[in-house]
């Protein structure tokens, strides 16, 4: 036992997560409708056997099992050669069949493993159980004030792919960790939207407290889960409602919870059923998946990049945790930074990355720029990169030009041209201002004289000044120095 994790001196929080992943395929899992219902009118996307009409047969989507394989791809995972649906029964207005098609005892994907970095720079370990097939359920509508409700059958037949974990985490913190590296995961191996507004990404929480560390206590789900902020709290919510009835002497009841985003808080739903409740059953109608090893190979020939090696590769660029986490929350930044440095050199992808992070990062929170831009002018970028690079533009007019290069996409050296930003750097035209500011500025002089380095800061200044701020500082440094001789 990890005391770190120890509430009180004596409880023991244990939490294990299911992440439904929205898999995104053109078509239903087993019918050939629409799957995006984003924008869809409510029950637009139907068809007989989404509705559970008689004698409708499922035809299993060929893309919805490739995404499954490159997710557990993803997760480090054993791909399953023999796969087979069941049939889990529960009767709900949101699931017209009276069933729903999911994977029991032989899922798609075996035993895998998630590491993700902690805030404070250590590393997270959590297995994962298996990753199973199945069909979404429709929707319950419930209009305020109303003394009814209504059900739209579009999500009915979405692909879904229901990720368990271990109960490896401990606390509030890893677990928000964990679902946020399964969001990215999934994200970067380009299996799903991850939509998480829009519920493409759901998680249920499953947590329990024990005051014997060899004995997990009586757990609660919270369900349907969708922002990283709300596992943290309905977690850290959970664990004190836990201890509190403990400390109370009363016992916890296992149960399915919901969580009040309004009220940040659990509500109890229903009694939490276990597997039997459901009265599992082969599906008679489709026949058992058989994945070839060779397809596997072919699938992880084809995997991009994922967080891990990101993290990496971003970081022999000198960009910090902070900024790597930025990155990655941005794929298309992502890209473009990848792009510069295998085309070009790490100095300027870095260079280039910063200033995404930076003032890029500022105009396109304001909408004034799209990273679909940023990628069109990445050339401009280069070039206003090496114009700092060789000290004919500063850093900082660099910077007060990025938006207008790339949102014009026009060669920095005519907008800085323009701008009247380009550094003199030629000594012979910088000699003379040195002169007069040195002639200007006895006590500076007379300081830098006496050894006071500093003072020659101040002249440079001046110098700059000047010069409208088009003076190269570094040469006008050198001159200063060698006309003050030292």
């Amino acid at each position: 036992m990890d005391e770190q994790y120890l509430i009180k001196g004596k409880y023991y929080p244990t939490i294990g997560i299911e992440c439904h992943v929205q898999l995104k395929t053109k078509t239903k899992l087993f019918a050939g409708v629409g799957n995006d219902a984003r924008q869809a009118a409510p029950n637009s996307l139907i068809s007989p056997l989404c509705v559970g009409l008689p004698g409708t047969l499922p035809v299993l989507n060929q893309e919805a099992v490739r995404l499954s394989i490159k997710a557990g791809l993803a997760l480090r995972a054993k791909i399953a050669e023999v796969s087979h649906f069941d049939r889990k029964h529960y009767f709900y207005p949101d699931l017209p069949k009276g069933y729903q098609i999911s994977q029991l005892d032989r899922p798609i994907v075996g035993p895998g493993v998630v590491e993700f970095p902690m805030l404070d720079g250590s590393l997270k370990t959590v297995r994962i159980t298996r990753a199973h097939l199945e069909e979404d359920a429709g929707k319950n509508i419930h209009p305020a004030g109303a003394d009814y409700s209504l059900v739209d059958l579009n999500r009915c037949g979405t692909p879904l792919l229901e990720i368990v974990s271990e109960a490896d985490m401990h606390s509030p913190a890893e677990a928000r960790s964990y679902v946020h590296e399964l969001y990215l995961l999934m994200k970067y191996a380009n299996v799903s939207d991850v939509d998480l507004y829009h519920g493409n990404m759901r998680f249920d929480v499953n947590v329990s407290v024990s005051s014997n560390p060899k004995e997990l206590g009586t757990r609660s789900e919270t369900k349907n889960l969708n922002s990283f902020k709300s596992v943290e709290k309905a977690v850290e919510y959970e664990i004190n409602r836990q201890i509190e009835l403990l400390e109370k002497g009363k016992s916890i009841v296992q149960e399915t919870r919901g969580w009040d985003e309004a009220k940040q808080k659990t509500t109890s739903q229903r009694g939490k059923e276990d597997a039997h409740d459901y009265r599992y059953m082969p599906d008679p109608d489709i026949p058992p998946i058989t994945i070839s090893q060779d397809l596997v190979a072919l699938i992880a020939q084809d995997m991009p990049l994922l967080p891990e090696a990101l993290r990496s590769q971003f970081a022999t660029f000198g960009l910090d945790s902070s900024q790597i986490n930025t990155v990655l929350d941005e794929p298309e930044l992502a890209e473009i930074i990848l792009y510069i440095a295998d085309s070009h050199n790490e100095k300027t992808a870095k260079t280039i990355a910063n200033w995404c992070l930076g003032e890029l990062q500022r105009l396109y929170q304001n909408n004034a720029l799209k990273w679909q831009q940023v990628k069109t002018a990445i050339d401009k970028l280069v070039e206003l990169a090496a114009m700092v690079d060789g000290s004919t533009l500063s850093s900082s007019a660099a910077k007060s030009i990025l938006g207008e290069v790339i949102q014009k996409n026009t060669s920095p050296q005519t907008i800085a041209e323009k701008s009247k930003l380009i550094q003199v750097s030629d000594a012979t035209d910088l000699i003379v201002i040195v002169e007069q500011i040195i002639s200007e500025n006895p006590k500076a002089t007379e300081d830098i004289k006496n050894g006071e380095l500093k003072a020659i800061g101040f002249l440079v200044g001046q110098v700059m000044k000047a010069s409208g701020g088009r003076a190269n500082p570094q040469i006008v440094q050198d001159l200063i120095k060698k006309q003050m001789g030292v």
